[in-house]
Order: structure tokens, then sequence, then C-alpha cells
């Protein structure tokens, strides 16, 4: 009984030194919750609001430190920037001091050196303006080159018989009914009309070349070896009056064909076809050379 007295007392007091305005700066150096104390207690109590459930406190931290490289970063190229800037600044300024600072002569000699190599630099240019040019030339004159060589081709081709022509001439038809006329009077009338300015001529299927041989008996008559029929059909490529005229002159095919109790008919054209092809002899002796 007499102890539950002074248990109210004690509770009724509060802690030790409370009111004890002395005691103030003893109660204020006594270790609080989460202030370091001897056995780490503090440090936990600290840290704890940090490690929550949640991790709301590290978010910051965190951030800040996944963007410190890319300000590293920037900070960097500005500094090169501005370092670069800086070293022009001050090479054009030492530049423009090197001038101011030199003599007459040493100007008037720089001077002369930037002309040289200005005039140097000009005719650089002008060379391979005019190399330029020569290409094109060059290969204008190239394609004409080609396109003469195309035609000499063809015009050699027309005239050996082994590409087809066409164009104004002849078409001239030697009948021979009493098979009298011979050989040499079909050669007459190709020999005539090559004086005329024939250029490549047929007779019926067998084109004319420069060492076709006309053969064979009247009525059974050969050219190059092919046989052929009266009436003889001769269509031939060249001016019509000249031709015309070379096989009507008096003496001539037509006259010696007429001798033979045959006719010549000639007929002038604007339109001849030369389509017969003489195939091309094969060289006995000669070979092409290597490379060609």
């Amino acid at each position: 009984m007499s102890e539950e007295p002074t248990a109210e007392r004690r509770s009724d007091a509060g802690p030790p030194g409370a009111d004890d305005p002395g005691t103030g700066s003893s109660a204020a150096g006594t270790p609080q919750a989460g202030t370091p104390g001897a056995d780490g207690v503090g440090e936990q109590e600290a840290a704890g609001p940090s490690d929550g459930a949640d991790g709301a406190g590290a978010t910051p931290v965190a951030g800040r430190r996944r963007r410190d490289p890319l300000a590293a970063v920037l900070i960097g190229v500005l500094t090169l920037l501005l370092g670069f800037a800086f070293a022009v600044q001050v090479r054009s300024t030492d530049t423009d001091a090197q001038l101011a600072g030199l003599r007459e002569e040493d100007l008037v000699r720089i001077l002369d050196d930037l002309s040289s190599r200005e005039d140097r630099l000009r005719q650089e240019i002008n060379d391979q303006r005019t190399a330029l040019a020569q290409l094109g030339s060059s290969d204008s004159a190239a394609a004409a080159a080609l396109a003469e060589a195309e035609e000499r081709a063809e015009a050699l081709g027309i005239l050996n018989g082994t590409v087809a022509a066409r164009g104004p001439g002849l078409e001239v038809v030697i009948r021979d009914p009493a098979d009298r006329v011979t050989a040499g009077v079909v050669l007459n009338a190709v020999q005539e009309l090559r004086g005329a300015g024939a250029e490549t001529m047929q007779i019926d299927g067998v084109r004319i070349g420069v060492s076709s041989a006309i053969t064979g008996e009247p009525g059974a008559l050969e050219i190059d070896g092919e046989p052929v029929e009266a009436p003889y059909t001769i269509r031939v490529i060249g001016s019509p009056e000249d031709m015309a005229t070379a096989l009507s002159i008096p003496g001539g095919v037509s006259a010696m064909v007429n001798q033979r109790r045959g006719d010549v008919a000639i007929t002038p054209s604007q339109d001849v076809v030369v389509d017969a092809l003489r195939p091309l002899d094969t060289p006995q002796y000669a070979e092409p050379a290597e490379g060609d």
C-alpha cells in the first residue's frame, strides 16, 4: 500500500531533468532518434526512409547520375568549339599583325607570290577545260569516223554483192526465143552497164560481182556455175538515163540481140531492188593476222 503513491509521484514528475533549466544542455546532447550514436542505431534510422518499399527516395539520385555523362559530352564539345574559334581568331590576328609589321618590299613580294599562284591556278583551269574540249571533239571525231567506216563497209558490201541494195535503175529483159544469144552477148551487156555507172546488178537470181563468169552454150548459159534461162532479166541500180543510152547505142547490146532474132526491153524505175547475195570467197593462202 505504501509503494503505490510513490509510483504515482514518479509518473507525475516526468523524466528527470525535464523541468530543470540547468540540465537543458545535457538533454540536448542526449542522442535522439535518427542521430548517430555509438552503436550505429541512428545511421540505420537515417537510411531507413531512402530505402522504403516504394523506392521514391533513390529515383532523383539515379536520374542525376544518368544525366552526368551527357552533360560532360556537351561541355566537352562546347569547349572544343570555343577553343577552335579562339585559335582561328588568334591566328588571324597574328597574320594581320605580321603583315602590318612587314616592310613594303616584303608586302610586294608576297603580293607577287599570290599573283603567280593565281596565274598558275588559272592556267591549270584552262588546261583542264582544253582537255575536256579535246575529249568531246575526239568523241565526235570517233563517232564521225565510225559512221564513215560503216558507210564504206556498206558500199563495199554492195559492190562485192554481200549486201542487198535498193535505188533507181533499170530492169532489162533479154528475150532469146531462138536460143542464139551467146554468153558473150550477155557479158557485153554487163560491161556496158558497168561502163555507164552501174553500181550493182543481178541476172535472174545470181548476183554479179567483180569475178563473175558467164559461160555455157546459147540456151543453156551459166553464171558462176548457176544455170540461167531465157528470158534473162537484169536488174541494175544506177543512173537510168545513162544506162539506157549505153544499151541502145548503134551496134550495142540491143543491136546484137536483134541480129540473133531476140529483143531487149528496157524499163527505167526509181525503185529497183537487187536482193540476190553473193557468197564470199574463201581465201586459199591468206589468213587473218592475230588480233584482227
